[in-house]
């Protein structure tokens, strides 16, 4: 726990006639000088047994209090559900036709109309935005835009504290399946001025970039770096990782209206055990009438979703690979559509002894390696299954990469330059996410 006996205040702007704010508070450490200054921030990110949802931990509000949110790759903005007791000195409702209110790109304004009493996320003469749950696709347009505390910790006895943060209040018809003690989304998408990382980016300490390296363990953390960096893993000697990325350009997606912060890639082809995987190629490329097919990263997606004609073809690639004495069982489960004995199933330093799966590119030479840690998963104790769900997907995504497949693998964020970078196993650098470090001034 950090204590606020030392607080230095910045003042920095933040667009034309606003003026923004952060409080570095240091615990036990006094600020010599501008060297000391952190440039990367830590969120930590731990996976929830029950929804496969990844949960990191903000402090909020004053007094500070530990808000726990679900990440959401792609989401728009941080939102908490402010009918669970939401209690803070310094919250502040946006006032209509404010900056901002324009800044946060309000669609609309209003009054209180739904509660009996004002009260957060429901004030009189307020801005809203739309907030989004993606677990249940659900969107509602009175979000009422805020702003309140908001703290994160850096380098050990940091935190970094920002008395003015944008956010969203929703009421609780939001909240529907997020994980038990979870009140809100953590929003990282790209397009957005109010996702956490293009805010804190305003802070010209901060790079517009960030990481995300989950954990494939309910037991350990793993992390999102933001910032510059460095990307720490110890194995056991301190190694940036994020210095041996393959990157690929980020794509925007002109028709998806919502979800235009939501993260696109171009994937050319799939590989299995060095073959390609013969299949319909117009799927991959987003429909630019339509704003259908290509590829989405999604930390909300619990298993990588293929378009049922994908799927179907992986499949069969799959199965022709596996070695001949691997034994094909009925699904213990109707998610996954390919499952096997683990009896002659061998067990490596990346998982399952099983062919590697790769997700080709803009250019052959530049692939996401997919080994079995990613490509199986365990389901019963002598059961394993092929990590893929085959979805009628004709008006979505025609790939949509999940969590499972995202975890123990460094995905780097570069907004800036408008890339995103993959690690493929740190398991094959004898490191996991668990391992960041979190100690680096620079």
């Amino acid at each position: 726990m950090l204590s606020f006996s030392s607080m230095v205040t910045f003042k920095l702007p933040l667009f034309s006639n606003y003026t923004f704010f952060f409080l570095l508070s240091l615990s036990l450490l006094s600020l010599c000088s501008a060297e000391v200054l952190p440039t990367t921030l830590y969120l930590p990110v731990s996976k929830d047994s029950s929804t496969l949802q990844y949960i990191t931990v903000i402090g909020q509000r004053t007094p500070l209090i530990s808000v726990k949110l679900t990440v959401h790759l792609g989401g728009i903005s941080l939102w908490v559900d402010c009918d669970r007791g939401y209690n803070s000195s310094t919250y502040q409702p946006a006032r209509c036709n404010s900056t901002l209110c324009s800044f946060a790109r309000s669609h609309s304004c209003g009054d209180c109309l739904f509660k009996p009493q004002l009260q957060p996320g429901c004030n009189n003469n307020t801005c809203y935005n739309w907030g989004e749950n993606p677990l249940i696709n659900t969107y509602m347009d009175r979000a009422e835009i805020a702003e309140d505390v908001l703290a994160i910790g850096s380098t050990p006895g940091i935190l970094v504290t920002w008395p003015r943060f944008i956010f969203s209040c929703v009421d609780s018809t939001l909240s529907k399946d997020l994980a038990q003690g979870v009140t809100g989304i953590a929003g990282f998408g790209h397009q957005s001025p109010v996702s956490i990382p293009n805010q804190l980016a305003l802070d010209p300490r901060f790079a517009r970039k960030f990481g995300i390296c989950l954990s494939s363990s309910t037991s350990s953390r793993g992390v999102i770096f933001i910032g510059s960096g460095p990307y720490n893993f110890y194995n056991p000697k301190k190694v940036d990782i994020s210095n041996n990325l393959v990157y690929t350009k980020l794509i925007t997606n002109p028709r998806a209206f919502l979800q235009s912060s939501e993260y696109h890639i171009e994937v050319s082809s799939i590989r299995i055990a060095g073959k390609d995987v013969a299949l319909n190629k117009t799927l991959l490329s987003i429909n630019k009438r339509n704003g259908v097919g290509g590829t989405r990263i999604s930390t909300t997606t619990p298993f990588t979703i293929l378009d049922n004609s994908i799927y179907n073809a992986v499949k069969t690639a799959f199965l022709m690979a596996l070695p001949k004495n691997v034994t094909i069982v009925e699904p213990p489960m109707k998610q996954f559509g390919a499952c096997f004995s683990s009896k002659n199933i061998r067990s490596t330093n990346v998982g399952p002894d099983v062919p590697v799966i790769d997700f080709v590119l803009h250019k052959r030479s530049a692939y996401w390696r997919i080994y079995g840690a990613n490509s199986m998963v365990q389901v019963t104790k002598d059961v394993m299954c092929l990590a893929f769900v085959g979805e009628d997907q004709t008006w979505e995504p025609s790939i949509v990469i999940g969590g499972h497949q995202m975890e123990e693998n460094l995905l780097v964020f570069d907004l800036a330059r408008r890339r995103i970078g993959f690690s493929s196993s740190l398991k094959l650098q004898k490191t996991s996410c668990a391992n960041y470090d979190y100690t680096s001034k620079t």
